[in-house]
C-alpha cells in the first residue's frame, strides 16, 4: 500500500489532500505509519516495527492498524491496488 503522492504531510502529523481540500490531524503513531508507508515499508515491515518497539500485543497492533489503513482508504489517501 502507498499513500497518494500528491497527498501533503507536515511534520507535526497535518495532512493535506490538495484534489478535494480536505486536511487531517494524525496523532504521532500515525505520523509514523504514514511516512513508513511513504517509505515503502509493507505493512508486515510496519507491524513488526511496532510489536519491537511498543509494548503491544499483537491481536490490538493488528486491529488498531487495519482500522487506520480502513480510514486512509475511506479518505482516499492511498493509491488504488
Amino acid at each position: 500500500m502507498t499513500i497518494r503522492k500528491n497527498i501533503a504531510v507536515s511534520e507535526s502529523g497535518f495532512v493535506f489532500d490538495p484534489d478535494n481540500g480536505d486536511s487531517y490531524t494524525l496523532n504521532e503513531t500515525g505520523k509514523l505509519i504514514i511516512d513508513m508507508l511513504a517509505e515503502g515499508k509493507t505493512e508486515k515491515e510496519i507491524k513488526n516495527y511496532f510489536t519491537e518497539h511498543y509494548d503491544v500485543d499483537e491481536g490490538t497492533l493488528e486491529n488498531n492498524f487495519n482500522d487506520f489503513i480502513i480510514m486512509l482508504k475511506n479518505f482516499n489517501l492511498t493509491e488504488n491496488e
